[in-house]
């Protein structure tokens, strides 16, 4: 949550929405829990933050999920919002394997974020030089205000956090071993009460 809680602070974001894939594009569905699962862990992670919102957009469509079709229906929902795209740079890296990418880039504003064992420098060599001079790299302490997004559109932001993942995650629960750090205690009762990734 440390990362969300950074991005709504310094874009002053009026709310964060968490949406689960019904079924992630990039994952075999039997590394997974299954969606209502994978909700309701949402459901708990969010619970005390006002702002952040779990979102079952995609599970409701029963299919595979994929961002310009999301994206679509967050605009119908919200047709006036500044609509931000929030992920990790190892997500972003495999930008151009998503369906209409480019397209993607031109519906929304992205904020990327450092992850361990990646550079935010390498964003910019996997895109096409016209989305590089729509760059920003944000500043410790820096704020974004509405003169920056008219300028930029894709935001690089680094944070200082735990190397957290859902494969350790998941690694970690298969193996009995603890994951105490890496989840919330509720989230962590969940998974054990269910019986997930075992």
């Amino acid at each position: 949550m440390k990362a969300a809680e950074v991005v709504q602070r310094k874009f002053l974001l009026d709310k964060i929405l968490f949406i689960p894939s019904y079924i992630p594009p990039h994952k075999e569905s039997s590394e997974v829990a299954s969606p209502l699962d994978r909700l309701s862990m949402v459901e708990l992670a969010v619970a005390s933050y006002p702002r952040f919102i779990p979102s079952s957009i995609e599970i409701e469509a029963k299919e595979r999920s994929y961002s310009i079709i999301t994206l679509g229906k967050i605009k119908k929902i919200f047709p006036d919002a500044w609509i931000f795209f929030i992920l990790g740079i190892d997500a972003f890296l495999e930008i151009d394997t998503w369906r209409d990418y480019k397209k993607v880039m031109e519906q929304c504003y992205f904020i990327v974020i450092s992850r361990p064992g990646y550079c935010l420098d390498d964003v910019r060599r996997i895109l096409d030089w016209k989305y590089v001079d729509s760059m920003y790299e944000l500043s410790q302490y820096e704020e974004i205000k509405e003169d920056k997004l008219n300028l930029f559109k894709i935001f690089l932001l680094s944070i200082d956090a735990l190397d957290i993942s859902s494969t350790e995650v998941r690694k970690r629960v298969k193996s009995r071993n603890s994951i105490r750090r890496l989840v919330s205690e509720s989230v962590g009762a969940y998974i054990e009460k269910h019986k997930l990734y075992q």
